[in-house]
């Protein structure tokens, strides 16, 4: 369940409309909200409909919650981050301690999300990195960010541009960089079935953008080492 205290859904409107305007947003007909518990029942009964075409007999003590809690998991945990009021608070304070084009790099930052095109899980790792200008961001906010976006159907490319443009417009600069490596259970669990592959994507803004950038270098050595 989510913290109100930690919680700002203005913000979350107004990340929401830049990545729309950045051409980054995931496709929706409109932002999850309003009544939560009208949507638990609708995905309640979609979910006994699935269940019991497959051939499952709901009536057993195991299976007879199963459409109820997977309707709970979807609104309120796994695809909680299509609604604006689930945007964490992002506390900042004056940029003070850092000058130039030092970084600040929050890595290893555990991923879970899940992959739209089979609504299987993905999980890894992601890495952060910025210059602050003006501002520095609270060090967990990276990581709350970043299940922000990793808590609705994904495709990896978007959630990597998703947490970088999110970060720039948050932060003020646009000196960000974002690297996630994961693993898909919808190539290991299905299809090809290869349970040893990963997939690394990385989006570099501003200075980590630019060509033979040395900052990009030092970022992607810092976060393998």
């Amino acid at each position: 369940m989510h913290d109100k205290a930690k919680q700002n859904e203005q913000l979350g409107k107004e990340v929401n409309e830049y990545l729309v305007k950045m051409g980054v947003q995931t496709p929706l007909t409109h932002y999850v909200g309003g009544d939560i518990e009208s949507k638990i029942e609708l995905i309640t009964d979609y979910q006994q409909d699935m269940l019991e075409t497959l051939g499952m007999d709901l009536s057993d003590d195991s299976l007879q919650d199963t459409p109820k809690r997977v309707a709970k998991m979807y609104v309120n945990e796994i695809f909680s981050g299509l609604r604006n009021d689930t945007f964490p608070k992002c506390t900042t304070v004056e940029a003070k301690m850092t000058h130039g084009d030092e970084f600040v790099l929050e890595k290893n930052i555990t991923l879970y999300s899940d992959c739209e095109h089979h609504l299987r899980p993905m999980f890894g790792k992601c890495h952060i990195a910025y210059i602050p200008k003006d501002k520095v961001l609270g060090l967990s906010k990276m990581n709350r960010i970043t299940q922000y976006f990793a808590r609705r159907p994904q495709i990896q490319e978007r959630l990597t541009q998703q947490i970088a443009h999110a970060m720039a417009y948050i932060t003020g600069t646009q000196d960000v960089i974002v690297i996630i490596d994961a693993a898909h259970t919808c190539v290991c669990q299905r299809g090809v079935m290869d349970t040893g592959s990963t997939t690394a994507t990385m989006t570099a803004l501003g200075i980590f953008g630019e060509p033979n950038s040395h900052l990009r270098r030092e970022v992607l050595a810092a976060a393998n080492s």
